[in-house]
């Protein structure tokens, strides 16, 4: 199979910027884009229906008129449609493990309406194999557009392995072109708290061995990804509050969660929590070891 991005649709205003999200990101990875649309009472492709009493005729309109949308923005960018009928959780898991990311719309805290996207995003990305990216709603008409995106935010723990979670921050930045800003946040023990704040000399020590370990794990892929402009920066709040501090404005933020084990059940750690539910940008969480 050639490699896509695929993104899962169901006519929603977030999964149509989810679309348009992949279809720029298959663009510049060099990659074709799949728009799967999953539904249990999809019937096999009937030979002559009219569309009154064809019970697909729904779905086929959103997929085509997606793909038509896209076709016309991307022209040289292969885009496939696929309606497939079967639950959409387990579809999406399927397409996530054949796919190089999966590409969801997501609503964060907000009302969850969305069947397809809000009761099955959150344990399609729990349970996935590999990258999923949640992309927001676009503005509405006559909105204020966001600013220009100009860097791509990747959430690191100092301890386990970040290899996936590293190759897929520094992959896209390179194929965007714009820098990469790596993030550590670490809150300050509570015998360090201070009413002023931090004690100095513990703030220091901290911040000190913490850059140590960000430089050593950052080295190789600065050696490997030399195009790309590197940040990085130690936060001495709540990994959580300090990812989404750093994530405004940003192309994407990169979050990590440990692959599901045999045995355990698939869960978010609170960093990827904080981020899906909270940030503004998309969000893409890596599975690692």
């Amino acid at each position: 199979m050639q490699p896509v991005v695929t993104v899962g649709l169901d006519g929603s205003p977030e999964s149509l910027a989810a679309a348009r999200w992949a279809a720029e990101e298959a663009e510049k990875r060099g990659l074709a884009l799949r728009l799967l649309h999953a539904w249990p009472l999809l019937a096999p492709e009937p030979a002559d229906t009219a569309a009154e009493v064809d019970q697909n005729y729904w779905a086929r309109r959103l997929v085509h008129t997606a793909q038509a949308e896209l076709r016309a923005h991307h022209p040289d960018l292969t885009v496939v449609a696929d309606l497939v009928p079967e639950d959409a959780q387990e579809a999406l898991i399927k397409a996530a493990s054949e796919s190089e990311m999966l590409v969801l719309g997501s609503r964060g805290l907000e009302t969850v309406e969305s069947y397809f996207m809000g009761d099955v995003s959150m344990p399609v990305v729990a349970r996935a194999e590999r990258p999923v990216v949640l992309v927001r709603a676009e503005p509405a008409e006559g909105g204020s557009p966001p600013a220009p995106a100009e860097r791509v935010v990747v959430a690191l723990k100092l301890n386990g392995s970040a290899e996936a979670l590293l190759g897929f921050a520094f992959h896209t930045a390179a194929a965007r072109q714009v820098p990469l800003l790596a993030v550590h946040g670490r809150s300050v023990p509570l015998h360090a708290r201070m009413p002023w704040g931090a004690d100095h000399e513990v703030a220091q020590e901290i911040t000190g061995e913490a850059q140590q370990e960000l430089t050593r794990m950052l080295r190789p892929w600065r050696e490997k990804y030399p195009q790309v402009r590197v940040a990085d920066s130690i936060r001495l709040t709540s990994p959580g509050k300090a990812v989404l501090q750093a994530a405004e404005g940003a192309a994407l933020l990169v979050v990590g969660r440990r692959a599901h084990r045999h045995g355990v059940a698939p869960h978010l750690g609170p960093v990827a929590h904080a981020a899906l539910h909270h940030g503004r940008c998309p969000v893409a969480v890596v599975p690692h070891g």
